[in-house]
C-alpha cells in the first residue's frame, strides 16, 4: 500500500505578542520597564520580540505584572500549511 504523505495538509500553530506591545505602549512603558517588572531575561525578551515560544511560567510572570489574562498578550492562529 503506497501512502503519499506530500500531499496531505498540516496546522501550524503561530504565536504573536502584539497585543503585549500594544498594552506597553498604552501604559508608556518600556522594554526594559516591563523586563524589570516580570524578571524577564534579555533572552526572553527577544524571544517576545520574535514572536516564538515561551513558557506559560514567563507568560503568567507578564500577565501577573501588568494585571492582565493570557488573552490580553498574545494571540494564537492557526495556519494551514502543505507539504511539499
Amino acid at each position: 500500500m503506497y501512502i503519499n504523505f506530500y500531499s496531505k495538509k498540516e496546522r501550524a500553530m503561530s504565536v504573536n505578542y502584539n497585543r503585549l506591545w500594544k498594552i506597553l505602549i498604552d501604559r508608556k512603558m518600556k522594554k526594559k520597564d516591563l523586563s524589570k517588572a516580570a524578571d524577564l531575561t534579555q533572552h526572553t525578551m527577544l524571544c517576545l520580540s520574535r514572536n516564538e515560544n515561551v513558557t506559560t511560567g514567563v507568560l503568567a510572570r507578564i500577565c501577573k505584572a501588568l494585571d492582565c489574562g493570557f488573552d490580553d498578550i498574545m494571540e494564537i492562529s492557526e495556519d494551514e500549511i502543505s507539504r511539499k
